[in-house]
Parts: structure tokens; sequence; C-alpha cells
């Protein structure tokens, strides 16, 4: 088995980019409870640009950062609270806010070439005894000699971790391997990776950096996130455990999760359906779906525990008989 990797959902933040940041704080509260019933281990929260971003040039949320971060606090008993910081967007007046609400991990911004703009917000953060992480946006804009430069400034600020930020979705699973491998190799703190899916390549990008020894992911239910949406946690997650990795959640939590999330968020981000991930993660013919589908919803049974029997009958392709079957045995056995 390998190592533990921390995994960060950014769906009520990256999220808020895809609705213009109007997700309430009720429909914010329902998720991050769900969240923490899930056992991710940080949920963030807050305006798609971060603390303070609220205006009229970025979009005006319809929540303050406050109230917000407030709601969260109270319904996470597991998960720690995470907020997205830019200096220049968020002023320290706003890093004030979000330690009084109880914010945990601070993860404090700046385009990747310019990381000295960060140095006394980690200071402040690290002096008021939380967890600072350095960000770096755009990582593909900078060769892997000036991303460890400017990684190793945030370290010397003080930062906890560093992560990548491929905020096109431009980058490429050698390209990421290249940049992680030489952060782990030059600096001493752990590396982490944000991947968009412009080019559907998230989740390989994100492996990818798991490989290369990053030991903290950001993902999003459902994708949900800015343009063509970010690592869609309930993929990652069992790719994550076919490659031997730990995590605080597991995929069939996960599958409840996004389930839910479904009927809490306007998620409208390109994403894989959970009965074509499920068909994936169990070795099951891809034209099996729409039988499943239709057997689940005629016969009121769970798709994913069908798709699990009849993973463990190892059906090949060509055997419909079998998954009408299969499909009457759940209806009996919960009837």
């Amino acid at each position: 088995m390998k190592g533990y990797i921390t995994l960060t959902d950014a769906s009520l933040r990256d999220g808020n980019h895809a609705v213009r940041h109007q997700l309430t704080t009720g429909q914010i509260t329902r998720y991050a409870q769900a969240a923490d019933e899930a056992g991710i281990d940080i949920v963030e929260v807050g305006h798609g640009n971060g603390l303070g971003a609220s205006s009229a040039l970025l979009g005006k949320a319809v929540t303050t950062d406050a109230e917000m971060l407030v709601s969260v606090r109270a319904k996470l008993r597991h998960s720690k609270l995470g907020i997205h910081f830019i200096p220049g967007t968020g002023k320290l007046s706003d890093i004030e806010v979000a330690l009084e609400a109880g914010v945990d991990v601070f993860r404090l911004a700046s385009h990747c070439t310019e990381a000295n703009i960060t140095r006394q917000f980690i200071e402040y953060v690290r002096h008021a005894g939380k967890t600072a992480y350095g960000v770096l946006m755009m990582s593909h804009m900078a060769d892997a000699g000036e991303i460890l430069k400017q990684s190793r400034l945030m370290q010397s600020y003080g930062a906890h971790a560093i992560v990548l930020m491929d905020s096109a979705g431009f980058s490429t699973p050698d390209l990421v391997k290249e940049k992680v491998e030489r952060l782990i190799d030059g600096l001493s703190i752990p590396v982490g990776y944000h991947a968009h899916n412009n080019l559907g390549l998230a989740v390989a990008n994100s492996i990818a950096a798991a490989e290369s020894g990053a030991t903290l992911l950001d993902a999003c239910v459902c994708g949900f996130g800015a343009g063509a949406g970010n690592t869609q946690l309930e993929t990652l997650v069992p790719v994550l455990e076919r490659y031997g990795y730990r995590t605080g959640t597991s995929f069939e939590r996960t599958v409840r999760l996004a389930r839910g999330a479904d009927k809490v968020l306007p998620i409208r981000t390109p994403h894989i359906a959970i009965d074509n991930i499920s068909s994936g993660v169990f070795g099951l013919f891809s034209g099996y779906v729409p039988h499943i589908e239709r057997l689940a919803s005629e016969l009121k049974i769970d798709s994913f525990e069908l798709c699990q029997a009849l993973a463990h009958r190892k059906l090949v392709a060509g055997q419909e008989d079998v998954i009408v079957e299969e499909a009457y045995r759940l209806a009996a056995r919960s009837a």
C-alpha cells in the first residue's frame, strides 16, 4: 500500500465560478456537512476568486465571506475548513475575518512567478497558529526551474506545503511529473496539485502528481469548477485506490456524496455519470449502463449495488439476461 493522499474538496470555492458565485448559504452548508460525513480532509469554501473577491468586477456573491465560513464551520466535525486567498484581491482584514470564523487551512496564492507577494500573508497566518499553503497559479506558464525558485520563496516564508495549480487545464502528465519531481527533490515540505479538466486530463494529471511524490490533491464533486471543471472527485478516488493510495474516504462514500450533491448544487460542468464510473471501476461492459439504469429505475433498486453484484458474477459482453436476473434478486431482497 502506498502513502496517504490528503484530499481538498474545492467544490464550494471553485464551483462558485461555474454559477457566477451564486451559491447560497443553504447550498454551501448542506454540501459541506455531506463532505464532512464522506471523510473529506479539507473543505474549501468561498467566492471563486477567494477571500475579499466579491465585487462588480469579479462577480458579486450572494453571501458574504463571513456568512459562508461561519455557517460551514458549524457543520464540520472531522474535515478542516479551508479558504483561497490572492493578495491584492483580498486584504489582511479578510484574513482576520477568516481567522475569527475558525478557518484551519489558508491557501495563499499568487501567479506562478510572483510568490513574493504572499510573504506577509504566509507569515501572518503562521503567527496565528494556522496552516498555510503556498499556491502557485497558472503553473504551466513557468518552467520547472522557475517553479522551484518560487516555491522555495514560499517555503522560506513559512509555508507548510506548496500546491501547483494548473489553472488553465493546459498540462499533460509529463509536464506534471517534471515539475512535481523537481519540487519533491528541492523542497522539504509536502507538494500538492490542483488540476482542471480542459483537455480531459485532470485525473491523469492528478495521478501523475501523486506518482511523482505529491501528497495533497484537489478535486470537486462531479468536477464542479471553473470552465471545463476540475478533477472529478468520485472518479479520482477509485483510481487512487487502484494505484494503492489511502485516503480518508472511499469510492462508495464519494458516490453517495455525488448523488446527494446533484440535489443540492446547480452542477453544470461536464462530468462522468456515476453509473459510467461504476462500469469502469467494476470492469463491466460499457453497453450495460443503459440496462442497469433502466432496471434500477423500474425496480427501485440502487444501481451501484447492481453494478457490484454484476462485477461479482464476472459478466462479459452479451449477458444482458444476467443483469435482469441480478436486478430482480436485489429487488426481492429489499422488498
